[in-house]
């Protein structure tokens, strides 16, 4: 029987640019596996065909999804083996945390017909200049959006009623974090439940909570304090000692989207565009946080404001998004060049050499 399945990000394109959290999550590994190499020579395809056998084989596996392209595949992880796999390439920039004892380079540029790519040099350096341009453009232009966001934000910060926000958020964490484990050394997991890719925005909260028996919607405006409090519920789980999952915002990695503690069954979250969900099992829960903590009325008051600030800020966001359509042309000409250049027969090599090792450490279980 296959085993399960998680789908996240490691990274996001954000406001502040390229972020990620990938080494948050390999944290309990004892081999991490990083792969190093040019475009189109193979990773996520090695990765994929490790991570597919290894599910088949009844494992659970972690997908740590691209940005770029979400059936790409920047990392997995195989909790039971205690092993991992990542594209540790630029942007990701990954280093072994202790050399050979934990982390190992996988050098996949043999793969290459080195004298083939010197023939498309020019060519491959107008790419790169381009692709570079590209990011630095889709990162301006969501600071825009975000500036237009926190516009948007003002309206409610200024009407809600933070005596009662603190209070729900207390109430909360007494109701679904027990204390006692203090003393324990909790794992904190930084992740994307979603993320702005050339196809738009995509999430994968479904298959996060696919195993959460208690899930709580968290509705409510921009401003509404629904990042505040999962902060607050965050740095509570990790005080009594819970090993806890951190999903940050795709688009402003500083606010928070969800926390989950698996070891207590439940997730909460920040249900709202473009991640909108409502409670489809029988313990979803939905959280007003506009009904609970704002001014009524707050809506009706700025509503002219809101709606200018709102547009602004989704056609900055959908310009956003062309421009990631646009980069991704770029880098599927690269990885053309790159991909006719390469040497499949080596590949093939080093991916039987990587899942030999996995094979190793599944006798030491």
């Amino acid at each position: 029987m296959k085993g399960k399945e998680i789908n996240y990000f490691g990274g996001g394109n954000t406001a502040y640019g390229f972020v990620h959290y990938f080494e948050t999550n390999f944290q309990q590994l004892n081999r991490l596996f990083i792969l190093k190499g040019g475009p189109g020579i193979g990773k996520s395809t090695i990765m994929k065909s490790i991570g597919n056998e290894w599910n088949e084989k009844g494992y659970d596996v972690e997908w740590i999804r691209s940005t770029k392209d979400v059936d790409l595949i920047d990392g997995l992880i195989i909790p039971q083996l205690k092993v991992g796999i990542v594209d540790g390439t630029d942007p990701y920039m990954i280093e072994p945390r202790i050399p050979i004892v934990v982390g190992e380079y996988v050098n996949l540029d043999v793969a290459y017909h080195r004298d083939a790519l010197i023939r498309r040099k020019e060519d491959i350096i107008h790419l790169f200049d381009v692709i570079q341009r590209g990011y630095k453009s889709v990162y301006e232009t969501f600071q825009r959006a975000l500036k237009e966001h926190d516009q948007l934000e003002s309206y409610y910060i200024k009407e809600i009623n933070r005596d009662k926000a603190d209070q729900l958020t207390n109430e909360w964490i007494k109701d679904h974090i027990p204390e006692g484990k203090r003393g324990s050394n909790p794992v904190e997991k930084h992740r994307f439940l979603g993320a702005s890719t050339p196809n738009g925005p995509i999430d994968f909260v479904e298959n996060i909570t696919e195993t959460i028996t208690n899930r709580y919607f968290i509705k409510g405006r921009p401003g509404s304090g629904k990042s505040t409090m999962l902060k607050k519920i965050a740095k509570a789980a990790l005080n009594q000692g819970y090993t806890t999952e951190i999903y940050h915002c795709g688009f402003d990695p500083k606010s928070l989207d969800m926390v989950i503690v698996r070891e207590l069954d439940w997730a909460i979250f920040d249900s709202t565009a473009p991640h909108e969900y409502f409670p489809s099992k029988t313990n979803d829960t939905i959280l007003d946080l506009y009904a609970l903590t704002i001014t009524p009325g707050t809506d009706e008051k700025y509503a002219s404001d809101i709606q200018e600030t709102t547009e602004r800020y989704k056609r900055d966001m959908k310009k956003g998004i062309e421009k990631l359509k646009e980069v991704k042309q770029f880098e599927d000409k690269l990885k053309e060049i790159y991909d006719q250049a390469s040497n499949f027969t080596t590949i093939q090599s080093i991916r039987k050499q990587l899942n030999d090792e996995l094979i190793k450490e599944e006798k030491t279980l």
